[in-house]
């Protein structure tokens, strides 16, 4: 897979998602804060190029400014399985950003052949998490004590 014919971005209705690369993180750093998940993806985006894309991206408003960020925890496996994982800013949340940013998302994973399922796991007691999740037609497959796990089959 080449990098340079991955999507720089991907347009939702009212979203802009951008793959974070050294060039974003650092134009971002001080205005944004993110997680170190962030800066771990970064670190193993520079050992293996093809992991562009399969990690952060970060949602940008119709004005250009970041509301969170989202993406995956890393390639599809050889079952063809990915996770996914989101998060919005506090004062964006409750209005339809990460179900939108997610959805976005999972098209682009489903465009790969190799994808045939979008995983994801939230905590119990994160309602907003479980409503989104649901909203985009993930299913229960199981439960420990404070997790629960989800799963989205291509061609839902």
């Amino acid at each position: 897979m080449n990098i340079n014919s991955l999507p720089k971005e991907i347009q939702t209705e009212r979203l802009k998602l951008v793959p974070i690369t050294e060039e974003l993180y650092l134009n971002l750093y001080g205005s944004y804060e993110m997680g170190a998940h962030i800066s771990l993806h970064l670190d193993d985006l520079k050992q293996d190029q093809r992991l562009y894309g399969w990690g952060a991206w970060v949602a940008f408003d119709r004005s250009g400014v970041p509301v969170g960020d989202m993406g995956f925890k890393g390639r599809p496996d050889k079952a063809g399985k990915v996770e996914i994982g989101y998060g919005v800013k506090e004062s964006y949340q409750g209005n339809g950003y990460a179900t939108e940013g997610v959805q976005g998302l999972i098209d682009w994973a489903f465009s790969f052949p190799e994808v045939r399922e979008v995983t994801a796991e939230c905590y119990e007691d994160n309602v907003p998490s479980i409503r989104v999740l649901e909203k985009l037609g993930f299913e229960r497959t199981a439960q420990s004590k404070e997790l629960v796990f989800w799963r989205l089959r291509d061609g839902y």
